[in-house]
């Protein structure tokens, strides 16, 4: 069994900070890719940022600049550093997680429960 814990969510302010974290666990034999989606009220889930096992990361282009995916691959744990905030970054992040499990010879897509990431005054 594999699941991802997200943490870090909250309220902040224009210009602010905030971190989030997903840490995977259970019975993994190795992770491939791991990202962050958004979805805002209204609009489709968008993929925000990713970083592969091996590569470049990748970023939506509104917030280049601004994110920074990193990613520990002894704690199995991304993090999505978010930094000058904006009000239409608010929306409920989701981890994503490509991992082969011990069960079974081949990749598997695994989902965070949701944060919740609100930037207003």
């Amino acid at each position: 069994q594999v699941q991802l814990v997200e943490s870090g969510g909250g309220l902040v302010q224009p210009g602010g900070s905030l971190r989030l974290s997903c840490a995977a666990s259970g019975s993994i034999f190795s992770i491939n890719a791991m990202g962050w989606y958004r979805q805002a009220p209204g609009k489709q889930r968008e993929l925000v940022a990713n970083i592969p096992s091996r590569g470049n990361t990748d970023y939506v282009d509104s917030v280049k600049g601004r994110f920074t995916i990193s990613r520990d691959n002894a704690k199995n744990t991304v993090y999505l550093q978010m930094n000058s905030l904006k009000p239409e970054d608010t929306a409920v992040y989701y981890c994503n997680v490509r991992a082969m499990p011990y069960s079974w010879s081949g990749i598997v897509q695994y989902w965070g429960q949701g944060t919740q990431v609100t930037v207003s005054s």
